[in-house]
């Protein structure tokens, strides 16, 4: 069965090339650095003499990832930490938290030529996973060269469970193969298990240990200045194709008070100039946050268009949604919205976030809406309510508190494993 996927892989490589260099009109990192998603390197590396390898795909995972990195260079000091990515959202994150010991790349597709280069060049005492991102043949040649590899903040939701057991004969010794799984819940656990993983503890989700920091609160007071202080601000985060429509419409229909503005921070940035075509041609008045300029008065629309500063649009503002949540697409990370102390509102479609969310509503850290119109009429019950505001702003400020610790507590069942494996495979 790997052979006819590895097989299939192969002949879908123009395709995804097309699709890469598509993608990179909008994303210039995309057309940066091709070459190591084959295994191939132009930059020089010194090997030193352990290399440890945490991938994380895209921009959620490599935020998440900070806390783990910040403690393997803490407690590996001869360590070098290979951080790997597949998006460019993801590697422009991942550079924010680099420093001397902290090397980027690619992770090659998943094509035994490519992995095996990939593997040879950085050669890791052991690998770790964020949370979902498994693929076959890099767990067979790790397994062949005798590389640990962990799951670590590891999920599985009930429809990719479904989607691996269809292909049970590829997947479950991919999961198999693994040297442990760290899962965020009990339920992810047990589906982790259903998949064929072994060895599998629940240590929480790491996205809960990631604070905002007194930087992006600063940031986040320069944008509330240039916001207008005393305009109430409502914040549409991470919104997916498809969600700004609906809520322009959802606004059209029942506005909210003249002196609201509303903030879209589209989820991808290749969507940025997308969005602005839409509230153009539908006659809107709005500032581009990149313009760096201060908002009038009588402009009710700002469009969120810069990177790496999600957490202070949610510091700067009195009322968020988070995107991906109105239609079928799993929903984003609600945590960051309350962990800044802002009033979270999420839709029906959050199964991304099942436990988090379901956790959150039933503290009243966040509120969950069935519709934009409801999206809507909350936000207006919410900007009119400060009581209301302020209590939800504390229980979700009490619960992230409670949720926290998930890095001790995985590391607490990382670094056994790596002192054996790691030992075991440099002797190897």
């Amino acid at each position: 069965m790997r052979l006819l996927y590895t097989i299939v892989l192969r002949l879908a490589l123009p395709l995804i090339l097309l699709r890469l260099w598509w993608r990179g009109r909008r994303e210039p990192g995309y057309r940066s650095y091709v070459g190591e998603r084959f295994g191939r390197y132009a930059t020089p590396f010194a090997r030193p003499s352990e290399v440890l390898w945490l991938h994380a795909v895209s921009l959620g995972e490599t935020r998440a990832a900070a806390p783990l990195v910040a403690r393997l260079l803490r407690e590996r000091p001869q360590a070098t930490i290979l951080l790997t990515h597949m998006t460019a959202t993801g590697r422009e994150a991942g550079a924010a938290i680099c420093d001397a010991r902290v090397v980027q790349a690619w992770l090659p597709y998943d094509i035994p030529f490519a992995v095996r280069s990939f593997l040879k060049r950085f050669a890791p005492r052991a690998g770790m996973l964020m949370e979902t991102e498994v693929w076959p043949n890099l767990v067979a040649e790790c397994a062949r060269g005798g590389i640990p590899l962990f799951l670590v903040n590891a999920r599985l939701s009930d429809r990719s469970l479904r989607g691996y057991r269809r292909v049970a004969s590829l997947t479950e010794p991919m999961f198999a193969a693994l040297a442990g799984v760290a899962a965020q819940t009990a339920a992810d656990a047990a589906r982790l298990r259903e998949a064929g993983a072994r060895d599998v503890a629940i240590t929480g989700n790491l996205k809960f240990d990631v604070s905002v920091t007194a930087q992006m609160r600063t940031r986040g007071k320069q944008m509330r200045e240039a916001f207008g202080v005393d305009r109430p601000v409502f914040l549409a985060a991470a919104t997916r194709d498809g969600e700004e429509a609906l809520l322009l419409d959802a606004l059209a229909r029942t506005p909210l008070p003249a002196s609201t503005l509303t903030v879209i921070v589209p989820r991808h940035p290749q969507r940025f100039d997308e969005v602005a075509d839409v509230l153009t041609k539908r006659g809107l008045r709005f500032v581009r946050r990149s313009e760096g300029k201060s908002v009038p008065a009588d402009v009710g629309i700002v469009l969120g268009d810069t990177m790496g500063e999600l957490l202070a649009y949610y510091a700067a503002a009195d009322v968020a949604f988070v995107g991906g949540s109105l239609l079928p697409l799993g929903g984003q990370n609600l945590i960051e919205s309350i962990a800044a102390g802002t009033p979270t509102i999420v839709g029906p479609h959050t199964f991304n976030f099942a436990e988090a969310a379901a956790q959150a509503v039933a503290a009243n850290a966040a509120l969950r809406i069935a519709d934009a119109d409801a999206l809507v009429a909350a936000v207006a019950d919410l900007l009119s309510d400060p009581l209301r505001a302020t209590a939800m702003r504390d229980a979700g400020l009490a619960f992230h508190a409670a949720h926290r610790g998930a890095i001790d507590r995985l590391w607490a069942w990382l670094a056994p494993r790596l002192a054996r494996d790691v030992s075991r495979s440099g002797a190897d």
